[in-house]
């Protein structure tokens, strides 16, 4: 039985889908504006978790992921300059330059930290026209109004607006929680369609019945989840820093739009990764991409590993030398699995805590547990089906056989070791081996020669 800890409810709910057996899951996507770092990615690697439990449950998963490549303001206040031009900009490129290739260096990322592909990727741009038509029927229906600078839409219409996130509308000031805008009749009221600045033209603008501008980031969501998975549909997921606004206003719209309550019924929200104590930002500086740890000695992997050592509820303090145990604790388990014979068999009792622990508000750190008590259980059977059905969900590659590249300094050390061992010099043979070692490796003598194998740290 699946359980899930419901941001909309504020606790654990077990699991029922709309359908019977299908799940609609939509994902905010990222901005490409920029690379995506480790802390984004930690959000990205939630939902990826969560689709394959859902799949280990005989579940069918349509799940949507956007991209966000107009719309996202600097400031998530309606206030700013849009990041996609500012990005431009920087470099000296077209908006649909960056889009492009940020998009394809956030895929290029997913892939090496083995996030299953989204059914749909949809971008905003690609979707303008779903955009205003949304706004048109929020506006038939009384919810917006227009002033300087665009379409707003008026929260006080909706009478539980900010229930997401538990706000208290009555005691919000303006400039309280959000900038002020000159003309917004309330402190919570959000932009639906940004007009273009009169004296300058953006790269990213389109003629709408309201005037020339572009579609706000809350409206982008909703019409492209609508579109693609129905006026109500079951999960939602994202970073915990998108409650308080973007779903929030995401809720606010599209059920004055659909009238359907709730529009999502699980809202999955993961939290920070943090550095120090603080949340690992782009606005704060110390990008550090996945790229950026591979070129320093770590595998993408090694940063997912890292990630499932924590719930996803709670914040995950990064540091290298975090990463450096994670990275070993990966290595030491593999290199125990590759020692293990499949006998074919998968232990039932093992994979039954598995599933406990996954189907409890996905309790990856419990998981991973269970994972080490089945491989360190020396009477267990049916290790190997079992870890191939466990890493079903980890995503860790740990059957996977690894190609060893023996340095060709080891190499010439090895073939003095056989020219000692064979004149036998054991006393210089043994010197060798242990000079090996402390170079990271380990010399296996076998039948068929020495086999050479790398020393987890």
């Amino acid at each position: 039985m699946l359980k899930l800890y419901n941001t909309l409810s504020r606790q654990k709910e077990i699991f029922k889908p709309l359908k019977d057996k299908k799940v609609g899951m939509y994902t905010c996507g990222p901005t490409v504006y920029w690379y995506a770092h480790i802390g984004n990615f930690r959000s990205y690697i939630l939902p990826d978790i969560f689709k394959r439990v859902l799949i280990f449950n005989g579940y069918k998963v349509n799940h949507v992921m956007n991209y966000t490549d107009v719309g996202h303001l600097t400031s998530d206040a309606d206030t700013g300059e849009d990041k996609m031009e500012k990005g431009a900009r920087r470099e000296g490129k077209t908006v649909w330059e960056i889009a492009d290739f940020y998009k394809k260096a956030f895929e290029k990322d997913a892939v090496a930290l083995n996030i299953l592909k989204p059914n749909k990727t949809p971008r905003a741009t690609d979707h303008i026209k779903e955009q205003i038509e949304l706004i048109k029927i929020l506006e038939k229906k009384g919810y917006t109004y227009k002033i300087k600078d665009g379409i707003y839409f008026d929260t006080v219409k909706l009478k539980d607006y900010g229930k997401l996130a538990n706000l208290n509308i009555e005691k919000l000031k303006a400039g309280a929680r959000v900038e002020v805008v000159e003309g917004k009749k309330n402190p919570t009221d959000f932009v639906l369609w940004p007009f273009s600045p009169q004296d300058s033209k953006r790269q990213m603008e389109w003629n709408s019945p309201w005037g020339i501008g572009f579609p706000g980031w809350h409206i982008e969501c909703s019409a492209m989840s609508s579109k693609y998975l129905g006026k109500q549909f079951d999960i939602h997921t994202g970073g915990e820093d998108l409650i308080s606004v973007h779903h929030t206003n995401e809720i606010a719209q599209s059920e004055a739009a659909f009238g359907k309550k709730p529009w999502v019924k699980y809202w999955l929200h993961g939290a920070f990764l943090t550095f120090k104590g603080e949340k690992v930002s782009k606005s704060k500086g110390g990008l550090t991409t996945i790229s950026e740890l591979e070129k320093i000695g770590f595998s993408p992997l090694d940063y997912r590993y890292l990630c499932l050592t924590a719930h996803y509820r709670k914040p995950l303090d990064f540091s290298l030398e975090g990463l450096a145990n994670a990275r070993n604790s990966l290595q030491r388990l593999k290199n125990i699995i590759s020692e293990i014979k499949d006998d074919k068999k998968t232990n039932k009792q093992y994979l039954k805590k598995f599933e406990n622990a996954i189907n409890d508000d996905l309790d990856m750190p419990k998981a991973v547990s269970v994972l080490w008590e089945l491989i360190r259980d020396k009477k267990a059977i049916g290790k190997i089906k079992t870890i191939e059905k466990i890493d079903s969900i980890f995503g860790l590659d740990l059957l996977k056989k690894e190609k060893l590249e023996t340095p060709a300094t080891i190499k010439k050390l090895l073939e003095q070791r056989e020219i000692e061992k064979n004149k036998k010099n054991w006393e210089e043979a043994d010197k060798i081996r242990e000079e090996i070692k402390k170079m990271g490796y380990q010399v296996e003598d076998t039948d068929k020669g020495p086999k050479i194998k790398k020393i987890n740290k």
